[in-house]
């Protein structure tokens, strides 16, 4: 899978957020999908010190929801931690992963936000925009905006906004549990972006592609998969498939 090289990685952080500032414009906020075939998870763990990454990647057939590869490698860390400017930490060892899948994703989901970010432009647009795949992002907690009140009822969901734009949505993906922000990362709408999120739940409040993303991650870390620094696993068991699509029906437009 290639990426293109609009920037150097080895800069400053007032340097990271001018490109920031330049490529957002690059950002695609409608859809131009292609058929989606195979999707993929993906997210980072750093060890003790903070200076090397494990980025690991899950992909599956969709919308069966098999898992077909998975794959981790490790990487130094170049840039320092800056809230806003994680991309510039995170992405170099996120692409290195994605050059080497045997099975490209028509869309990737992040577990990081992409359009909800101060400069427009966080980790999952910056990939989306270096990939050319249509992102979206899945993250746990809130960067920037406010939203009204949201019942925790599987599939109610609210915009989110900073300065009156609206830059995610909060989407509550389980019954009784705390929501999960959504927010588009490049060539896809806010509207589709809901609907792909809610159709890889598997009953837990994060979708399946980032959670297991962050649970493979994290046995890298602890040492459960091969010594390499860079390693690559067919799944243990074939078939993962979804079985809530129920609540697919429950979205509100």
């Amino acid at each position: 899978m290639k990426y293109q090289r609009l920037h150097s990685w080895r800069v400053t952080p007032k340097e990271a957020a001018r490109i920031q500032l330049r490529f957002r414009s690059k950002v695609e906020l409608t859809d131009r999908l292609p058929r989606i075939r195979c999707v993929a998870g993906a997210d980072l763990a750093f060890d003790r010190e903070g200076k090397r990454a494990i980025a690991g990647v899950v992909v599956y057939s969709f919308p069966e929801m098999f898992e077909i590869e998975r794959l981790w490698r490790e990487s130094p860390v170049q840039f320092p931690y800056v809230p806003g400017l994680l991309s510039f930490r995170e992405a170099p060892a996120l692409l290195k992963i994605f050059a080497r899948l045997k099975n490209t994703p028509d869309l990737i989901f992040c577990d990081a936000h992409g359009y909800a970010h101060p400069r427009r432009f966080g980790l999952t647009s910056h990939l989306g925009v270096l990939l050319d795949v249509p992102t979206i992002g899945c993250a746990k907690s809130v960067l920037i905006g406010t939203h009204t009140r949201l019942p925790f009822e599987a599939g109610a969901w609210t915009p989110l906004l900073d300065d009156g734009e609206t830059v995610g949505a909060v989407l509550c993906t389980r019954t009784g549990v705390k929501p999960i922000y959504v927010t588009q990362g490049h060539r896809v709408s806010l509207q589709t972006a809901l609907k792909f999120v809610v159709a890889v739940l598997d009953g837990f409040r994060i979708p399946r592609p980032t959670r297991d993303a962050d649970h493979f991650v994290a046995a890298v870390k602890r040492g459960e998969y091969s010594g390499r620094r860079d390693a690559s696993r067919q799944p243990t068991h074939s078939f993962f498939p979804v079985r809530n699509r129920k609540h697919i029906h429950l979205l509100r437009f």
